[in-house]
């Protein structure tokens, strides 16, 4: 059966108004054109719809009983087509994952959650394990937001920069590395540890040491950041990691933070999405909540707000 979905637009504004010139001046159409559509309600329904009584017209008892559903649909239809949405964040019932790496959840989870519960309590946050290869989850769907240190090269893929990191040395307090300023040759000289999922032992860091004729021992492979800041609290290897993402595990633990003998650019953070999500305003909605909440990290802070341990020796 094909249906023209305008007449249902025509139906909710004849029960409503209850008559084909009210319906028709509503709808911003001729009077013969809106009784041209009744007649085509008629024969879709089998029914009258609108009935005459006198100089008026009357809906029968099946236009009676529709009337309520009628409207519902109509405006379920303009709102799903509208472009220009209002999002009710109290009432948004929806399911959002954020796969980010495991330093950033860390850092910023807790802060992420809270604010989408207090602002969307309808909400869910489904905060999920980077994978240990790469796949196309966001281009799937699977995946609303996501965070890289390397800019998409997919031009469906949307990406936004929420910040730019410094890469620091820690290490367990007492380490023979916090007796005196940390020198290029002493901290090659050390044993070190890398984060990779995929368990890699070289990474960027290797490459400059290289292009300087120097080399590290690396001794292990860590699949996470927070196995390799336990590790460097349990042992004497050394791990170099993002300074503002790790910040508040660092202090957390307790460990010395030095900075990198090594000049290299900032690490780049960005948040990751797919082109679909574009003009998705929950969706917006969230990944400027992310942004701002990942922003945060990026202010310095204080003297008085860094843990004694953190403060680099003189």
């Amino acid at each position: 059966m094909q249906l023209d979905l305008n007449l249902l637009t025509a139906l909710d504004a004849l029960l409503e108004e209850g008559s084909v010139a009210g319906a028709a001046a509503r709808l911003h159409v001729t009077a013969p054109a809106m009784s041209r559509s009744l007649g085509r309600i008629r024969k879709a329904t089998g029914d009258q719809i609108l009935v005459r009584t006198g100089r008026s017209m009357v809906p029968t008892t099946r236009a009676l009983a529709m009337r309520a559903q009628v409207h519902a649909l109509v405006q379920q239809a303009h709102q799903l087509l509208s472009t220009q949405q209002e999002l009710d964040l109290a009432a948004l019932d929806r399911v959002f994952t954020v796969r980010w790496h495991d330093a950033l959840t860390a850092a910023c989870g807790t802060a992420l959650t809270t604010a989408v519960r207090q602002q969307a309590p309808g909400a869910r946050l489904r905060l999920s394990a980077e994978p240990g290869t790469d796949d196309a989850e966001l281009r799937r769907g699977e995946v609303d937001l996501e965070s890289s240190s390397d800019a998409p090269t997919l031009p469906d893929i949307r990406h936004r920069l929420v910040g730019r990191d410094q890469l620091v040395v820690a290490v367990r307090p007492g380490h023979p590395l916090t007796d005196s300023p940390l020198s290029i040759e002493r901290y090659t000289a050390a044993e070190h540890l890398t984060v990779s999922r995929r368990g890699r032992l070289r990474d960027q860091i290797d490459d400059a040491l290289t292009t300087r004729g120097l080399e590290r021992r690396v001794a292990a492979a860590g699949p996470t950041a927070a196995f390799a800041l336990q590790l460097a609290l349990d042992t004497d290897l050394v791990v170099t990691l993002p300074e503002a993402v790790t910040r508040t595990a660092r202090n957390r633990l307790g460990l010395v933070s030095l900075p990198l003998p090594l000049q290299l650019p900032d690490v780049p953070l960005y948040l990751l999405w797919h082109q679909r999500y574009d003009d998705d305003r929950a969706h917006t909605w969230l990944r400027d909540l992310a942004a701002e909440t990942v922003q945060a990290l990026f202010t310095p802070p204080t003297a008085s707000q860094q843990p004694l341990t953190n403060r680099t020796p003189h």
